[in-house]
């Protein structure tokens, strides 16, 4: 009995496919991190631009917004295994196109933009089959462990994937392509591995029509508590988040090299993993609502703290403050919606959270370079951060479902 309860936070690996599955969310992650901050340094090194910099982010953005309701679609009428599976190929052939452009030395950023959209458009697709497979490879009762763990799967590759990053690019902006491209393929093999006996609803594909591409927008418009959760999460990136001005705050403000913009980029997730880890041993029993407000404000102070930081000690600080105020937000949110939603409306539902989530933090990106050539790095950081505790507080009023919201699970 013992035993059982010791074993409870790991439950989720009970379960070959999940475990193959959380492998190649892990390393998946850790390539695109790894990508990210190799391409962060190399833009801001040939340009000196924060603008140009946050641009990076709007290619990113673009493909979610533009494809995100096909894949959810598609996700929905098609093998997820395959489709997060294929995914990964292609954004293996994307990052492949940067490595063959920082090999070449160019410093065409319309080519490096290019293929950031390449890679943003295997995501686009990989994003809501993925999150939908996880229902499929879990028991019911093992689901809400299995968000936790697949989330800090996530966490724990934007620990590594940053650092790693940071250290390979001291031997020369080749090898951190070079190495994140090895690691998407691996991505891809390991979901091939996945044995999921149907992942596909009953009844069939369909025809493709408005009514099917809009149903997840329509699901989520029909539950104040899901809307809530995600539009919450949506200004809170958006506006609060400020990883595209890290290579700004590493070379200009902490004076630091390559490798400590890994360590600010791996600073969140450190955060987010261990209260990832907390949270998979303890889970969220009560007043949910209050605690996804209450970890986003917290958020927003962190920002406003890391704004106001010149030293890398207090910086890495509340950078990972941040990122365990984010993984609480995560999990509720993920948890809420997946449990909530029909299996035929996953990958729909998963889509349209995937441009409020992942597009807002490309977006976000962008948003973050636009305000700092505008007013100036430090001030646009804390702007963001105190933008964040204000939404924190509208959405408390705006929606008192969520606000009032016990279980994460509903009844």
């Amino acid at each position: 009995m013992t035993g059982e309860k010791e074993n409870a936070g790991y439950a989720a690996f009970t379960h070959r496919n999940f475990r193959f599955h959380c492998t190649a969310r892990l390393v998946f992650g850790i390539a695109l991190s790894m990508q990210t901050v190799a391409v962060g340094w190399y833009v801001y090194s040939v340009t000196n631009s924060a603008l140009l910099l946050g641009v990076s982010g709007l290619a990113s953005f673009l493909p979610a917004a533009v494809l995100a309701l096909f894949a959810g679609h598609v996700a929905d009428t098609h093998n997820r295994r395959t489709i997060v599976a294929g995914s990964f190929a292609v954004c293996t052939l994307g990052s492949l196109g940067l490595l063959g452009l920082v090999a070449s030395g160019s410093s065409d950023v319309w080519l490096i933009y290019a293929c950031i959209v390449a890679v943003g458009s295997g995501r686009a697709f990989a994003n809501p089959a993925a999150q939908a497979l996880t229902a499929n490879v879990v028991s019911k009762e093992h689901f809400t462990n299995a968000v936790t763990w697949y989330s800090s799967a996530w966490s724990t590759a934007r620990i590594i994937g940053p650092a790693v990053g940071g250290l390979l690019y001291l031997l020369g902006p080749v090898a951190p392509f070079l190495v994140a491209c090895i690691f998407f393929a691996l991505a891809s093999i390991f979901v091939a591995m996945v044995s999921v006996v149907s992942d596909r609803p009953k009844g069939g594909r369909g025809p493709i029509t408005w009514e099917t591409l809009s149903a997840g927008l329509q699901f989520i418009r029909s539950r104040q508590v899901i809307l809530g959760a995600i539009s919450l999460d949506l200004v809170a990136v958006l506006f609060g988040g400020a990883t595209a001005l890290l290579p700004v705050v590493a070379k200009d403000i902490l004076h630091v090299d390559a490798w400590g913009l890994g360590l600010l980029r791996s600073a969140p997730a450190l955060g987010a993993i261990a209260m990832g880890a907390y949270l998979a041993h303890a889970p969220i029993r009560g007043r949910a609502g209050k605690t996804m407000l209450i970890a986003v404000a917290v958020y927003g102070l962190a920002i406003v703290g890391f704004g106001l930081s010149s030293s890398l000690i207090l910086s890495m600080f509340m950078l990972a403050l941040s990122g365990a105020g984010d993984q609480i937000s995560v999990v509720i949110r993920h948890t809420m919606v997946q449990s909530e939603t029909p299996d035929d409306m996953r990958g729909r539902v998963a889509a349209v959270n995937s441009i409020f989530v992942s597009g807002s933090s490309d977006l976000g990106e962008f948003e973050s370079g636009l305000t700092a050539w505008w007013w100036g790095t430090v001030p646009a950081i804390i702007a963001g951060g105190a933008a964040t505790l204000g939404f924190a507080a509208l959405w408390a009023m705006l929606f008192p479902q969520l606000r009032e919201r016990d279980q994460i699970v509903g009844k």
